[in-house]
């Protein structure tokens, strides 16, 4: 019974989401309820995991190298052709630009976990790719819109502190030093990670109602293929290089799942509203074609 309610989670974000576009204030109320709501999920995470996870995982550090490549060479190279190829105006280039130019985001290591991919390499691509944004995001949109944007270092460590790095290591410590006791609640973490990125993707669609209204069809195709080229990409590539399905499910949905939030910010800071578009969008379509992604693969298991 479980294991289905958490296989139609995408049906559930989809009504959910819907709701939240006709009633954006109320769950817009609920913004300061993300952080925490993805925090409990990272910490329940954790209670599936050991520390034998993470250290099978840094035996292998060429598969971090290969997502982090792919994050940085080929997002930013597939969002700034997309948008010549549309022709799209210089303002939606940019948050195209800023988007493919972010770090993995927070909510890849949940639709990781509900796809049952590696988590602990999810977590740790996260991380090593928050790291690298520091210096190449500003190197990105350098070389791609020829203006230096100061990232906000010290919010992007203290973020990846709070929300993922503690809460998960937390979990696993709870799991390694009672995991007799986690077996009896681990079956019920996946619903609560279910409810919990739900009520987050209608949280984000109310906060965005207002770009959503004003959205053309050129940015929901920029989106859909940025989205899509990145998801076949971070599949294709380590299965070319012949990682297993786990590891190429894992990087897929890491590497097409970006901080979007921060392009957003970054984008209205420095550039326009407009420029924020893309990032709004890529916010909610990254949660539900990662959903989908993952309501198939758990199917496959």
């Amino acid at each position: 019974m479980l294991n289905r309610v958490v296989n139609l989670f995408p049906i559930w974000a989809a009504i959910l989401s819907t709701i939240a576009f006709f009633n954006a204030d109320f769950f817009a109320s609920f913004k300061t309820s993300i952080v925490p709501l993805l925090a409990l999920v990272m910490f329940s995470m954790g209670m599936t995991l050991s520390w034998g996870d993470f250290k099978a995982v840094l035996k292998k550090p060429l598969v971090i190298a290969v997502a982090v490549g792919i994050q940085f060479l080929l997002m930013p190279l597939f969002a700034y052709a997309i948008s010549i190829m549309l022709g799209l105006s210089i303002d939606l280039m940019t948050g195209m630009v800023l988007v493919g130019a972010s770090a993995g985001g927070t909510a890849s290591n949940v639709i990781c976990y509900l796809a049952k991919g590696n988590v602990a390499l999810s977590i740790l691509m996260t991380v090593a790719s928050t790291l690298c944004a520091v210096l190449l995001m500003p190197a990105l949109t350098f070389v791609y819109l020829h203006q230096v944007i100061p990232v906000p270092v010290e919010g992007m460590l203290k973020s990846i502190l709070s929300i993922v790095l503690i809460p998960v290591l937390t979990g696993t410590l709870l799991n390694s030093l009672f995991s007799q006791r986690m077996k009896i609640i681990q079956p019920l973490l996946p619903l609560f990670s279910t409810f919990s990125i739900v009520f987050i993707i209608a949280i984000i669609v109310g906060l965005n109602h207002g770009n959503l209204s004003i959205l053309a069809l050129p940015v929901l195709v920029a989106v859909f293929l940025h989205n899509t080229m990145g998801l076949m990409a971070g599949y294709g590539v380590p299965w070319i290089l012949k990682y297993d399905s786990k590891t190429c499910r894992t990087v897929c949905i890491e590497v097409a799942m970006q901080n979007s939030g921060l392009s957003v910010a970054l984008a209205i800071k420095y550039f326009s509203i407009t420029a924020a578009l893309p990032g709004a969008l890529f916010s909610i379509w990254h949660n539900i074609s990662g959903s989908l992604l993952a309501l198939f693969w758990r199917r496959l298991n």
